[in-house]
């Protein structure tokens, strides 16, 4: 779909068309949430902070080298499940989200796809792995938060429902009293592709670069845009 042949317009056009409900991940196809505040540099403070609490042991040397802070809280959670370590983390990672917040990079095309949608009738909401608080803040920044509210499901204390599981799709589907064939997924990850999947909700990745693009397709996702522009195009037509 790159590429914008005319079948993969006409297959952008048919998922545009049968979807009344359309859940968003946040960090990607909304916004870059790290722009300017570094996810990297939280997962090495994470590894920082559980070697000074003597809790090296909990992360094998592939989990403390990576880029992803929420990984490092997984790899965690998967050995002390619900511990009040884990819940520490979490908050800790809320506070450099909402720290992240003021620095996000709008996606391009993403806030006028989102009016816009919003003003030709569909339902949105947000299915995220990140904080909701965060969601809200930065959705409030930019005028768009009437656009989902209240339908902003993120990340809970309960770290094992977090995508692939298809927990916050499930939720937002039956907020909003939708099936999941007449409902859309936009999301940048294979863990969004998979959560979408168990929840038989058609899938649209977005890969704003060959690399995100090679993740999804690998992963089986057939559409995948690496602009939001068409997107707009199909529904402004």
């Amino acid at each position: 779909m790159a590429a914008e042949t005319e079948h993969d317009m006409e297959r952008l056009r048919a998922l545009v068309a049968r979807a009344r409900v359309v859940l968003w991940d946040f960090d990607g196809p909304i916004c870059g949430l790290f722009a300017q505040h570094s996810s990297q540099r939280i997962a090495e403070g994470f590894v920082e902070w559980l070697d000074t609490l003597g809790l090296s042991h909990l992360l094998t040397e592939a989990e403390r080298e990576n880029e992803d802070p929420q990984a490092v809280l997984r790899a965690v959670d998967s050995r002390h499940y619900g511990s009040d370590l884990v819940v520490e983390m979490e908050k800790r990672l809320t506070q450099e989200e909402l720290k992240a917040a003021p620095g996000a990079m709008p996606t391009p095309w993403a806030d006028p796809l989102i009016r816009t949608w919003t003003a030709v009738g569909s339902r949105l909401a947000v299915t995220t792995n990140n904080s909701p608080e965060v969601v809200r803040e930065y959705l409030e920044s930019r005028g768009l938060l009437s656009c989902f509210t209240p339908h902003i499901y993120g990340r809970t204390r309960d770290l094992g429902l977090l995508k692939p599981d298809p927990h916050c799709l499930n939720r937002a589907l039956n907020a909003l009293g939708a099936a999941p064939p007449d409902a859309l997924m936009i999301g940048d990850t294979p863990s969004d592709f998979a959560a979408a999947l168990e929840a038989e909700v058609p899938f649209l990745g977005y890969a704003r670069n060959e690399r995100k693009e090679k993740d999804l397709r690998q992963a089986g996702a057939k559409d995948v845009v690496r602009s939001l522009e068409p997107l707009l195009r199909v529904l402004r037509g």
